[in-house]
């Protein structure tokens, strides 16, 4: 079979990648063509375009880049007739990908599969339109969105979810040392938008432990340089592509909320979940309006309560955030509690094998839809 997949940025490169090599285990004639990554990239086929040129943020962002955008699409859609695949796979990144999905069911004769589900259950609700004309399959990687995605009359595969398996991953290869000292880990996103919003105020709140050491996690699509330009050459401060590593070694956490705030709970270290949105007061009103959910993170929207405190919009403050690192680090039930919710948000993800799980399906999927063809 010839595969189609589509990944817009660093989380998706890597759940695109490995899907990729669990369907080449089963499928032993895979071919792919992709936009996507590295990590894509080292399992083979043709890359039409890095994802790196395709991480537009925000309505502003993307106006500003629209003619980028515009040649994105037009590359895409060449490469797609090109390539006259068996199948699309699209990887999250909704708003290119429900528009690459439609012209598809317009000008192609392919099914098209979404593996991790496009977050309507937090906004834009109203995409469920779109998944419903022009998404054959729908993949999805959190418990809760089974029983969401079936109150709009559609139907969907939980699959587990993959930041297990990444976790899991690195838990078998790695050998723990723990940290020289008390350490707290800063993880401010993989954007240089939030980073810019958000680390500044983050290691300011840090600082204020000094017995603790401090370690910024670098995203891999963003040099060094980038974070360097914000905090400066500040010798109390350690910089690290190793997330993984930093986050179980690290006492606590301050997380920008995203995919980071789950791998945190899956690595078992209580943290403080933050989010900058220009606007302040204004924004969280908005939120409340736009966004239905109880929670903005993964860790408390799968443990179903706040499981880990969220400072979001204008609670994002440097004296919030040390009021928080004061109720993890100065009170043990307070800790020991958070660490005990996460092995429950664990238990309710299932094992390890989602992309195995993935494959297999989505090549029975397929395999059906060509029957039936």
């Amino acid at each position: 079979m010839h595969y189609f997949l589509i990944a817009g940025e660093a989380s998706g490169d890597l759940h695109a990648a490995n899907l990729m090599k669990a369907l080449k285990d089963i499928d032993a004639d895979a071919r792919f063509t992709f936009l996507g990554g590295d990590l894509m990239a080292k399992q083979g086929g043709t890359q039409v375009k890095d994802y790196r040129e395709m991480a537009f943020m925000g309505i502003v962002n993307v106006v500003a880049n629209l003619g980028k955008v515009m040649r994105n699409f037009s590359d895409c859609e060449e490469a797609l007739r090109k390539a006259n695949p068996d199948v699309l796979i699209l990887i999250d990144y909704p708003s290119f990908n429900l528009r690459v999905a439609k012209w598809v069911k317009k000008h192609m004769d392919i099914p098209v599969y979404f593996y991790i589900a496009p977050k309507l259950w937090a906004w834009k609700s109203w995409r469920i339109k779109a998944i419903r004309r022009y998404i054959d399959e729908m993949f999805t990687i959190f418990p809760f969105e089974t029983e969401y995605f079936a109150s709009k009359g559609y139907t969907v595969n939980y699959v587990g979810n993959p930041t297990v398996d990444a976790v899991e991953a690195y838990r078998h290869q790695r050998t723990f040392v723990p940290a020289s000292q008390p350490t707290i880990a800063i993880l401010a996103g993989s954007r240089r938008q939030e980073i810019k919003g958000c680390l500044s105020t983050m290691i300011a709140a840090a600082k204020a432990f000094p017995d603790h050491k401090i370690v910024v996690t670098t995203a891999p699509s963003i040099d060094q340089s980038f974070y360097t330009s914000i905090i400066g050459n500040d010798p109390t401060i350690t910089l690290t592509s190793n997330t993984y590593e930093a986050v179980e070694q690290a006492h606590v956490a301050v997380v920008n909320s995203g995919t980071a705030t789950l791998e945190t709970a899956l690595l078992g270290t209580p943290q403080v979940v933050v989010y900058h949105v220009v606007g302040g007061r204004f924004a969280s009103l908005l939120r409340k309006i736009l966004i239905k959910i109880p929670y903005v993170s993964l860790v408390n929207l799968i443990g179903g309560k706040e499981v880990a405190r969220e400072l979001i919009a204008h609670e994002f403050t440097q004296t919030n955030i040390e009021r928080e690192l004061h109720r993890l680090l100065d009170n043990d039930s307070t800790y020991r509690q958070q660490k005990e919710d996460y092995a429950k948000i664990a238990h309710r993800l299932g094992g390890e094998g989602t992309a195995k799980r993935a494959a297999k399906v989505l090549t029975e999927k397929l395999s059906l839809y060509k029957t039936e063809k």
